[in-house]
């Protein structure tokens, strides 16, 4: 489908509207399924609503979030029209990308998460500590506001794809719940609850929270999940306004799922995705109770042994303040503040290398060498015949990646100005001025080591080797300190500071039932701090224990004393202009076109910085062009939202499982389409999202010029009807993508998938319900990365990948006061 097919669909679509609206009243309807005459509040002018917007904006409420049975705040967001969210990594870690922008390496890059109107993480994709790790979805959750491409340019820093803001509630009825989860047939407890209420005429609060602990969705072997979330908000009112402060604190661990061992047979055209004996790509990981820590030194050189279960750990303290007042002389002051405290770690396995048990052994041992078990119920046993080993011959080489968060602290402030000027035989002018400052920290530790494992679920064993002679050449399953397969590229530190500076303008008018607008924004920034490499010991007793081990011959070794300058500034400049035509108070049709930019940070440390700290203007900002025009219609119980648009992509990244990096432009055109229709007690929501993606330059691998982007598929969709009938309600939702390229060589197809969720409640009793949640009801297998491109034809391959959770349920006793 060409730009001008998609156009032509557009401007189909608004006629056919406008021809059934010709009948209707001027009243609205009063039956608003899409919200459509909701008041904005993410990434946008004050005051405008859906239908008088010219942006492409949806809302998730609590009760369409419960609808999707999510397991993650990323699964969450898959419900979210023009949203790619690849939320296979578990609580966080995962891949979001909006409307054929490109996800090259791994985050939200081009699109940002908020909480109440500020950013989670300033940078959405810092490696190993993605916003999603930092963000928890709870019964605090009043709703979820998106805005895709638009003003999301302008009226938010490093945003240009996109804002999804977490909007709080703050206490305005009194009211609360407290649920019980409990995993039916997998280890999971949960418990959450909130509570709100106005304490006099001019104050009012609200407080909530949860608490989880199980081993999760996929059988790890131990407690992966463990710790939880509280927040807290106090408003007071005033005559002219209002000034709220908040709190959170968010300590929790969950298992961060990494690629897995994966059975692909037939062709890359039409690929045969299944498992292999011994181990469930739907149910089991590579984590195990026999890989439960990671010895070896710290970023100062000190001995340490960090937990395997800690996972994605985040732990954050912040505090903020919002206010606005009518400050006179027709102003309005709009202020919100936030400081977090914030620091954690990033611990799973990752494979590698999969391969079989003779290969690996050879491959570490060399010819002759011996495979034993280094730990569990067989330890110390010899392996005679690697080739049926659990039924599947296989062995993973294990890269460990252990980073230790040192501080990701940051503090931000957006404060603005707004009022309405009045002009003789003119329509008024809404004009609001803004500036924005933000300071965010980036300082980790990469402790990487290197394990040999067996490929098997529900706690698989290490593996020692030793070489034809009989001499142990690993120690307890550790290959190496460090990740010699990958060059010892790993073992590194960062501490960055990254200042930004961001004044904004906002114009908008009605003339008629015409609203235009316009916004720009230029942000300035600056990045100042250093970062280490290491170098490889010889030699070293890292345990201690006297003898120096094979595996302490050479240690991977952060130096210190030869940290690199980290001294660069950047700025650039965003745009956006929109207009809107309201035919009547059911159509509406708006166009827009916006530049944005994304400035980059850590991911341009190790090789895109000069010896002196500077940084090429072409590397440190990634820019994005966009052109957008839709259409907005409700009638009788139906709404409809479809945008047609168009993006050009600047991006430069770097990915650390590949060791790649990336310079190119990528081009996006497509259909958006948000769609819901309400009868009785039937209600249901959907959206689909057409995207034809292309490479348009690149010049690292100009091979690869004219492919589609790596997963990204032609159609992403979700539905999720609703019936509620007395004291039942039974829902459901599907979420399906069309096939997929695993890599930009265009080699390798995932096949086409959908997921299909379901829950039912029963009203026990005024306050009191119960209910069932069932997430991925009928096992599905859905691929959404790997890091194999091809598979060999005619053979059984091992790639390796992630693939959506198999089935889980759960119940839930809620009571509501």
């Amino acid at each position: 489908m060409g730009t001008k097919s998609i156009l032509m669909a557009s401007a189909a679509l608004v006629l056919l509207a406008a021809g059934s609206a010709q009948a209707q009243t001027a009243e609205a309807s009063r039956d608003d399924v899409l919200a459509l005459d909701g008041v904005i509040v993410t990434a946008s002018r004050a005051g405008v609503t859906k239908m008088t917007s010219s942006v492409s904006v949806s809302s998730l409420s609590s009760e369409q979030i419960a609808a999707q049975a999510p397991r993650s705040t990323a699964e969450i967001f898959r419900g979210l029209p023009g949203i790619r969210s690849e939320s296979t990594g578990g609580e966080g870690n995962a891949n979001i990308a909006v409307r054929g922008l490109p996800v090259a390496s791994g985050g939200a890059k081009f699109l940002q998460l908020q909480e109440d109107g500020l950013p989670v993480m300033e940078f959405g994709d810092i490696a190993f500590g993605n916003a999603d790790i930092f963000l928890r979805a709870d019964a605090n959750v009043s709703r979820i506001e998106s805005v895709r491409g638009g003003s999301s340019s302008t009226f938010a820093s490093n945003s240009p794809g996109g804002v999804i803001n977490f909007i709080s509630k703050t206490g305005e009825t009194e009211g609360g719940a407290v649920a019980l989860t409990k995993g039916l047939g997998y280890d999971h407890t949960r418990l959450d609850f909130d509570y709100g209420a106005p304490i006099s005429d001019t104050l009012r609060f609200h407080l909530g929270g949860f608490y989880r602990e199980g081993e999760g969705p996929r059988q790890s072997g131990y407690t992966s999940e463990k710790g939880g979330q509280i927040k807290a908000n106090l408003t007071k009112d005033f005559e002219n306004g209002y000034i709220r402060l908040n709190a959170k604190y968010l300590n929790d661990r969950a298992v961060g799922y990494l690629p897995m061992p994966v059975r692909a047979s037939g062709t890359n055209g039409d690929a045969s995705i299944g498992s292999f004996a011994g181990f469930d790509i739907g149910h089991d990981d590579i984590q195990s109770i026999y890989l439960s820590s990671n010895p070896g030194l710290d970023g100062d050189g000190n001995r340490r042994i960090s937990k395997v279960s800690d996972g994605m750990h985040p732990d954050s303290l912040q505090f903020g303040l919002e206010a606005r007042f009518d400050v006179g002389g027709g102003w309005s002051l709009e202020n919100r503040f936030k400081v977090a405290r914030t620091s954690g770690r990033f611990v799973s396995p990752f494979p590698a290398e999969v391969a079989t048990a003779s290969s690996l052994t050879t491959s570490i041992g060399g010819t002759g060498a011996t495979l034993r078990y280094a730990n569990g119920p067989k330890a110390g046993q010899s392996i005679t015949t690697p080739s049926s080993l659990n039924g599947n011959g296989l062995a993973m080489r294990v890269h460990m990646f252990d980073v230790e968060i040192n501080d990701f602290g940051n503090a931000m402030n957006d404060l603005k100005l707004s009022r309405s000027f009045e002009f003789a035989d003119l329509s008024p002018v809404d004009v609001t001025v803004g500036y924005y400052k933000s300071s965010q920290t980036i300082a980790m530790d990469w402790l990487w080591n290197t394990f040999l494992m067996e490929v098997k679920g529900d706690n698989a064993a290490l593996l020692n080797v030793y070489n034809s002679a009989g001499s142990l050449l690993t120690q307890g399953g550790l290959v190496a300190y460090g990740v010699p397969f990958w060059g010892n590229c790993c073992t590194r530190r960062y501490d960055v500071t990254y200042d930004i500076d961001a004044p904004y303008l906002s114009l908008g008018t009605k003339v008629g039932a015409l609203t235009l607008d316009a916004s720009l924004r230029h942000d300035s920034g600056k990045a100042r701090g250093r970062y280490a490499g290491a170098k490889q010991a010889t030699n070293l007793d890292v345990n201690g224990d006297g003898v120096i081990q094979r595996t302490e011959a050479s240690v991977s070794v952060i130096v210190n004393a030869n940290a690199s300058p980290v001294d660069y500034e950047w700025n650039y400049t965003s745009w956006s202009v929109g207009a809107n035509y309201q035919f009547n108070p059911d159509l509406a049709a708006f166009a827009r076109a916006s530049r944005g930019g994304r400035a980059n940070a850590d991911r341009l440390l190790f090789g895109k910085v000069a010896a002196d700290g500077s940084v090429a203007k072409a590397d440190a900002v990634d820019m994005v062009d966009q052109m957008e025009v839709g259409v907005k219609y409700r009638r009788d119980g139906f709404g409809l939202f479809a945008t047609a648009f168009w993006a050009k992509t600047e991006e430069q990244n770097f990915e650390a499982t590949s060791q790649k990096f990336f310079d190119r432009t990528y081009l996006a055109k497509g259909i958006e389409l948000e769609a819901s229709y309400r009868n009785g007690g039937f209600s249901v929501t959907g959206g689909a999202t057409y995207t034809d993606a292309s490479i348009d330059k690149d010049a690292l691998s100009p091979a690869v010029v004219g492919n589609t982007p790596r997963r990204q598929a032609k159609w992403i969709y979700q539905v999720a009807p609703t019936y509620v009938w007395d004291k039942v309600t039974v829902g459901a939702s599907v979420i399906g993508t069309a096939r997929a390229y695993a890599q930009d060589d265009n080699q390798l197809v995932f096949p086409a998938f959908a997921q299909v969720n379901a829950f039912a409640e029963y009203k026990v009793s005024e306050g009191l319900s119960l209910s069932l949640n069932a997430n991925n009801l009928f096992d599905e297998v859905g691929l959404t990365e790997a890091e194999e491109g091809a598979i060999t034809a005619g053979t059984i391959n091992a790639i390796r990948a992630r693939s959506i959770n198999g089935r889980t349920v759960t119940a839930t006793l809620r009571y509501s006061f």
